[in-house]
């Protein structure tokens, strides 16, 4: 499958198609009753608009301590296993890559926003980030290295793979909007991104 590429950022439209997503929400059920969605806070004191849950051997956190990875849930309990379905899509589109050592899972609501940001919290960027959309489709925002400057957007869909690598690893990205109603996948709607890190 040809990617389309914007400023270096990789989109694989409908890479998964219904049964496989089916099948990925499926087995993202039983990571979520081991590690639910929680509602983080930004270090300076804000709720984000995204719940946030995670598999792997780290999840992402942040509170009012800072943004990093943890090796537990901030409930206590361990994070479970990245499912086999969504490491299949890694060695799929990064086949050279080292296996990711974080799957952090999102929850888009029809409110939900990102704002622009880099993901830097990492150890080593040579390894790609790789972000999988299934659900209401999400209008995904694509910056620059530098902060600042013009952008551009793409709708993600549900089923689409999106990798930022070499020189698109640190470039700025973000969501402006969900499409709410967009997609049946979820039962109550929504957006579940996956994205997938290496961290160490």
């Amino acid at each position: 499958m040809t990617p389309l590429t914007i400023r270096g950022v990789q989109v694989f439209k409908g890479f998964l198609d219904t049964e496989a997503q089916s099948d990925m929400v499926d087995a993202l059920r039983g990571v979520i009753r081991a590690a639910p969605f929680y509602q983080p806070v930004t270090p300076g004191g804000r709720k984000m608009s995204v719940q946030m849950s995670a598999a792997g051997q780290y999840g992402w956190v942040t509170d009012r301590r800072g943004y990093r990875y943890e090796p537990r849930h901030p409930d206590g309990m361990k994070w479970p296993p990245i499912p086999e379905t969504v490491m299949e899509v890694w060695h799929t589109v990064a086949p050279k890559a080292r296996d990711p050592e974080c799957c952090l899972i999102n929850y888009y609501d029809e409110n939900a926003r990102m704002g622009l940001h880099q993901d830097r919290d990492e150890a080593d960027f040579s390894q790609p980030v790789v972000s999988i959309s299934l659900g209401d489709s999400a209008r995904f925002r694509i910056g620059n290295v530098e902060k600042g400057g013009s952008s551009e957007s793409v709708w993600l869909e549900s089923g689409d793979v999106l990798v930022m690598g070499g020189e698109a690893r640190l470039i700025h990205h973000g969501v402006d909007r969900i499409r709410f109603g967009s997609s049946s996948l979820l039962k109550d709607g929504g957006r579940i991104n996956l994205t997938l890190r290496v961290v160490t």
